[in-house]
Order: structure tokens, then C-alpha cells, then sequence
């Protein structure tokens, strides 16, 4: 490691600017005995602040705007339980959750596209594309138009249906015991186009009825999310962020090739095999919260990527980005068309859709050069 500018402080710990390999840059701060060692960089602080205000932003105007417009002043107190019944049961019950929910699956997605983007080491590389998602939603319909189940059936059906998926894709992409990015891209673009054509066979064999709902589903809409769903999902997130933080740090050095990496300590099958787990899952849970939501995933990271300008994986900033990404979509979901609350998903498709034109001509361009 090549380390410039090395300071002692004053309670025995020490900062120093590094630069591993083209790869890890930044600054490492490790605590007296080099106890804990947290290498960051100070752009990445900026850039992920300067979202994280125009979330509070989005968030105050998501909860004060509408039908019935609400003062801050007013939002405040119902938060603190102190509001009006009218103004309460406008912010907690119908707006809060809604809010609580975009800002999570907002993040999730983002942490898995930002993991299968530096496993796949290819910007396609996204759940939605690759076809995790559409297993978890093949299960999910399955379930609501066969089965009949509930809110919470749907949930772990598209969990299941995720998981099962991913491993598919894995165990298809294997040769020689490796991955290599693009035969997982290629093989999970297959398995999502079957997976569609199984979703779009159940549609016609439902009633009415149920293929109606089951389509509003598969948009991928808010609109009737509330706490029963917000709060499965954060207990979710809790428990599988930090696992996918910590293990996605390995990414950085196996984005140098298996060899290097194993050469370095990293235990690369069982790391990648945590990761893809890790990183279905959080897709699933949110497909199983508001149906496919596409692009949020395959858009945060990239767009992470060219704020902060550098390399490796970006799971913490790419959470950050999709919970801006979803949260501002849902707002102009809602307002675009007055009277109207369109799905999120019509959104982010419209918003994804000039995104990944722009991002295959870029990369065609790239290429060319």
C-alpha cells in the first residue's frame, strides 16, 4: 500500500491518504493498535451528504404537499405526536409509510445493483436485468393468482422465488468453476425472458379480477403500502445491510480478477456465493413490498459512480442514491397528473428507460474509442 501524509493524532490514532493497485483510494483512519481500520474518502462524505439533503428535501415536500396540504410545522407535531387527529392520521397513516417504504426499497435495490454490478464487473449487471427480479415476481403472481394468498404469502413467495432464481443463474454460469460477467448477464436475460413469458401465461388464464390486480402489481406501485408492509421490510434490511457491507468490501480486490484475489486471502467462491444470496435477497424484499420496480437498481451505482469519480464497489453511496432515486419518482408519481397517483413504476421506467439508451451508447461509444 502506498500511503502519503501520515498523521499521528492526539488520541493515538492515525489518517493517512492510500491508493492500492488503482482500485482503493482514499483515506484510512485506524485506531490505536490498529484496532479497527475504516479506510474513506472525503468526496464519497460530500457527494452521499448532498443526497441525503435532497432526500429531507423530497421528504418534507412528499409530506406537506397534496390533496391535503399539510404546514412543516404541522408534520412536525404529528410526528411527535402531537398533531391535530385530521393532520395525524394524514401524515402518519396515508404519507409516512409510503415515504418510509420508497426510501427503503429505494435503498436496497440500490445495494444489489451495486453488488451483481461489481460481481458481473459489467454496468448491466442489475437484478432487474439479470432476472432475479422477475423470478420474484413470477412467484409473487403465482402466488396472488393461484394460491390466493395474503400480503404476507406474496412476500415469501417472491423471496423464494428471487432466491431460487439467483441459484439457477449461478449454477448456469459456472464453468470451470468461475463466473465470468458477461455468461451471467447473458444466462440471466434468458431466465428473465422465460420467467416473463410463464408471468404473462398465468395473466391470461386469470379472471379478470385478479389479472387486474396482479398487473397493478407488476408495475410496481406505492399506493397502497402501509406499515404492515414498511416494517417486515426494515426488519429485513437490518438484518441483511450490514452483512452486505461488510462482505462487499472483499469486492474491491476481486474486481482485480479471482486470481489476485484469492492471492490476497479473499475467499472468492464463498464471498461471491454471500453476496449473490445477500444481494437477491434485499431485490426480492422489495419486489415482494411494491412489485418490480425497474432501473433504480441498475441506475444508483453508475450514477454514484460518475459523482464521486472512482472506482470499486459503492454499496453504501449506490443505498443512498436509490433511496433519492425511488422517494423523488414516487413524489412525481403523485404530482405529475393531478388528481391522479400514478405507480412508481411508470416513473422510474420512463426516467430508466432514457437512462439505459444513453448508457448502451455510451458504452458503445466507449468501445469504439
Amino acid at each position: 500500500m502506498t500511503s502519503i501524509d501520515t498523521r499521528d493524532r492526539a488520541d493515538g490514532g492515525r489518517t493517512q491518504d492510500s491508493v492500492v493497485g488503482g482500485v482503493l483510494r482514499g483515506r484510512v483512519f485506524r485506531s490505536r493498535h490498529d484496532a479497527i481500520s475504516v479506510r474513506w474518502q472525503p468526496r464519497t462524505l460530500i457527494v452521499c451528504g448532498g443526497i441525503g439533503v435532497a432526500v429531507v428535501i423530497i421528504a418534507a415536500l412528499s409530506l406537506t404537499t397534496g390533496d391535503y396540504p399539510v404546514s412543516l410545522g404541522g408534520v412536525i407535531n404529528s410526528l411527535v405526536g402531537r398533531g391535530s387527529g385530521a393532520e395525524s392520521f394524514i401524515v402518519i397513516t396515508l404519507r409516512l409509510p409510503r415515504l418510509v417504504a420508497a426510501l427503503l426499497i429505494g435503498a436496497a435495490l440500490g445495494m444489489s445493483g451495486s453488488v451483481f454490478q461489481s460481481l458481473s464487473r459489467n454496468p448491466l449487471g442489475s437484478p432487474d436485468i439479470v432476472g432475479f427480479t422477475s423470478g420474484a415476481a413470477s412467484a409473487a403472481v403465482l402466488e396472488i393468482l393461484v394460491f390466493h394468498g395474503g400480503q404476507f404469502a406474496i412476500a415469501v413467495a417472491a423471496i423464494i422465488g428471487g432466491l431460487i432464481t439467483a441459484m439457477l443463474v449461478y449454477l448456469l454460469s459456472l464453468r470451470r468453476g468461475r463466473i465470468a460477467g458477461y455468461r451471467l448477464i447473458l444466462v440471466g436475460i434468458g431466465i428473465g425472458a422465460m420467467l416473463a413469458s410463464v408471468t404473462s401465461y398465468l395473466l391470461t388464464r386469470a379472471s379478470l379480477y385478479d389479472a387486474l390486480n396482479a398487473q397493478v402489481w407488476l408495475i410496481g406501485s406505492l399506493n397502497a403500502v402501509g406499515w404492515n408492509v414498511v416494517t417486515p421490510l426494515a426488519v429485513t434490511l437490518i438484518i441483511l445491510t450490514p452483512i452486505t457491507v461488510y462482505v462487499g468490501r472483499a469486492l474491491s480486490w476481486m474486481e482485480l480478477g479471482d486470481d489476485a484475489a484469492k492471492g490476497l486471502g479473499v475467499p472468492v467462491e464463498r464471498t461471491r456465493l454471500v453476496l449473490i444470496i445477500t444481494g437477491t435477497a434485499l431485490a426480492a424484499a422489495a419486489t415482494a413490498a411494491a412489485g418490480p420496480i425497474g432501473f433504480v437498481a441498475l441506475a444508483s451505482p453508475q450514477l454514484c459512480r460518475r459523482l464521486i469519480r472512482t472506482s470499486g464497489p459503492l454499496i453504501t453511496p449506490a443505498a443512498v442514491m436509490g433511496a433519492f432515486l425511488l422517494s423523488a419518482s414516487d413524489f412525481g408519481a403523485q404530482r405529475v397528473i393531478p388528481s391522479t397517483a400514478l405507480p412508481v413504476g411508470v416513473m422510474t421506467g420512463v426516467i430508466g428507460g432514457g437512462y439505459l439508451c444513453w448508457l448502451l451508447a455510451h458504452e458503445l461509444r466507449a468501445g469504439r474509442s
